[in-house]
């Protein structure tokens, strides 16, 4: 007798969504403080389950999805010199941007950078983050406890408060139109499904943590070579 189909709807866990197996569905729920989760015999009332009241999710951009301690740290930054100042505006295809992480784990370090042209501060962001975690998967540590530390409320956000997941449910697309970046969201997402011990936390940006001061100083620095390039080309 073939056993039937089910499906695993996640309301409040790491990455809320719809899940084909109980394995996939359990990486997201357990350990996760007031995790929300369903199982239903067909798609569309996993689907309605989703879209029923939405669970609340945390409030404070240092909520985390583990309670133990981090065995490596993450800290990513980005940044844009554009002419705009509301929302990454007005980016002109001859101002530089670039994105910087740091990890430390085992009592090591590894640092990356690089820059585009002409695209916004967020996009560097997110690219930061996307960065990071490829080079963890690349170097099997998706198990470990994983704290990622970022001043970017415009990532964090989208991921604590449920907002990446929504885009996902929407076919990648915001509820008023258009998702910007929607490529690097999309692999992001990808990426935090390989990572069930994430833990993220907001840091004033520019100020005391080392951490943080280390990938803006070094985003900067990215820049200013490829404006020396640029000049040195001209």
């Amino acid at each position: 007798m073939t056993k039937a189909k089910k499906y695993y709807a996640v309301k409040r866990g790491r990455q809320p969504g719809i899940y084909s197996t109980w394995a996939a569905a359990k990486a997201q729920v357990e350990g996760f403080s007031g995790a929300q989760y369903r199982g239903f015999a067909d798609q569309a009332a996993a689907h309605q389950y989703l879209n029923d009241a939405e669970a609340p999710h945390p409030t404070t951009p240092t909520a985390t999805t583990s309670s133990a301690r981090p065995t490596i740290v993450v800290f990513t930054d980005g940044g844009s010199r554009n002419h705009g100042n509301v929302a990454g505006g007005h980016v002109q295809a001859s101002d530089p941007a670039a994105w910087a992480y740091l990890i430390d784990y085992a009592g090591r370090q590894h640092a990356a950078s690089a820059g585009e042209w002409g695209v916004t501060n967020n996009k560097m962001e997110i690219t930061a983050l996307v960065k990071a975690l490829q080079w963890l998967r690349a170097h099997d540590f998706q198990r470990e406890q994983v704290g990622v530390v970022s001043d970017s409320r415009y990532v964090l956000n989208a991921i604590q408060k449920g907002w990446l997941a929504g885009w996902q449910r929407r076919g990648w697309r915001r509820a008023a139109g258009e998702l910007k970046n929607k490529e690097l969201w999309q692999q992001l997402a990808a990426l935090l499904t390989e990572f069930p011990h994430l833990q993220l936390a907001w840091t004033k940006g520019h100020a005391t943590n080392q951490g943080n001061v280390y990938v803006d100083e070094r985003l900067n620095q990215t820049m200013d070579q490829m404006e020396r390039e640029r000049a040195h080309d001209d």
